[in-house]
């Protein structure tokens, strides 16, 4: 069985990570601090971007683009956000300022 950080470990070092890439980052969440899922909102000037934690057909750690490939208007990510809230209450939200719509941490995103 593969070993998991916990979830509030993970932000920690994401929002850390993010900090030192001079890159604005907020939780405007807080999901379970175990166990919670995550969903990451990256902003920049042609709209968002929310990345959700997924895996790959092997089962590895993945991130997909779960608003779509392009970016979207604030009010599409809010939405997107909150449907999956409700699917999952566990979930922590972060926000990212990246301009360049890639996040600060190391990601693979299928």
């Amino acid at each position: 069985m593969e070993a998991k950080v916990k979830a509030h470990i993970w932000v920690a070092m994401a929002i850390r990570m993010s900090d030192m890439a001079g890159r604005p980052a907020a939780v405007l969440r807080k999901g379970d601090a175990d166990s919670g899922g995550l969903l990451c909102v990256l902003l920049g000037r042609g709209g968002q971007v929310v990345l959700a934690q997924a895996r790959d057909a092997e089962g590895r750690p993945a991130w997909i683009r779960g608003t779509g490939a392009d970016p979207v208007a604030s009010d599409v990510a809010d939405a997107y956000v909150e449907r999956q809230v409700k699917r999952d209450p566990d979930l922590w939200v972060l926000e990212f300022e990246s301009p360049d719509y890639l996040p600060p941490f190391e990601a693979r995103i299928i």
